[in-house]
């Protein structure tokens, strides 16, 4: 369920579970954590992303009732995407939701289709969202829209996302393929200690 392309540095990474929204078990999120801990130091260039239309409605429903909404192995993941100091481009090829946020948060970039949706409804459901992700919402779009995510339980589309600095470009579906690589371009042309170094320079 989920499948991994490794060329010339770049690394993709694709939730391929469609017929369930891919939505998320312990498993895949523990697969995409141990990929992103394997990337580190080799990669120049990593990228998220889904199959099908929707890029993940956050954790199975199985899994959450067992009590994959507390498992640590959402922080592990987010925490392992975030320290690499490669490029990380997450290729939102549909809506978000839940805590798939935080693999998305996580990355330096999100790119995403016409018609997105992103929501996070840990108010409705009853559950606290992942504890590194409102920080990180927070730094994108600041506190009072990070609220009316985590609490309001507003739902926003992919244009409305970009205006507040969720997003940073939206693209049509068919190329998105195409502005990834645009994206990831430089960075595969540099060497990988080259990019640490321009990433560290960044807060």
């Amino acid at each position: 369920m989920i499948d991994l392309t490794q060329n010339d540095g770049l690394w993709t990474i694709t939730l391929n579970r469609p017929d369930k929204a891919n939505s998320v078990t312990p498993d895949m999120l523990g697969e995409i954590a141990d990929i992103a801990e394997r990337a580190n130091g080799v990669a120049k260039a990593l990228v998220l992303t889904g199959a099908g239309k929707v890029f993940s409605a956050g954790a199975d429903l199985d899994a959450a009732r067992a009590g994959l909404a507390t498992d640590p192995v959402w922080e592990r993941l987010s925490g392992a995407l975030a320290a690499l100091p490669c490029l990380t481009v997450a290729a939102l090829n549909g809506t978000l939701a839940g805590g798939s946020f935080g693999m998305a948060l996580a990355c330096d970039l999100r790119i995403a289709v016409p018609g997105a949706k992103f929501f996070y409804p840990v108010a409705k459901l009853g559950f606290l969202p992942q504890p590194s992700d409102p920080g990180r919402l927070v730094a994108l779009i600041g506190p009072a829209r990070a609220k009316m995510i985590l609490l309001g339980g507003v739902k926003i589309e992919a244009e409305e996302a970009m205006s507040w600095g969720l997003i940073d470009r939206i693209v049509a579906r068919e190329d998105l393929d195409a502005a990834v690589a645009e994206l990831t371009e430089a960075a595969l042309a540099a060497a990988p200690s080259h990019i640490a170094g321009i990433k560290a320079l960044i807060p």
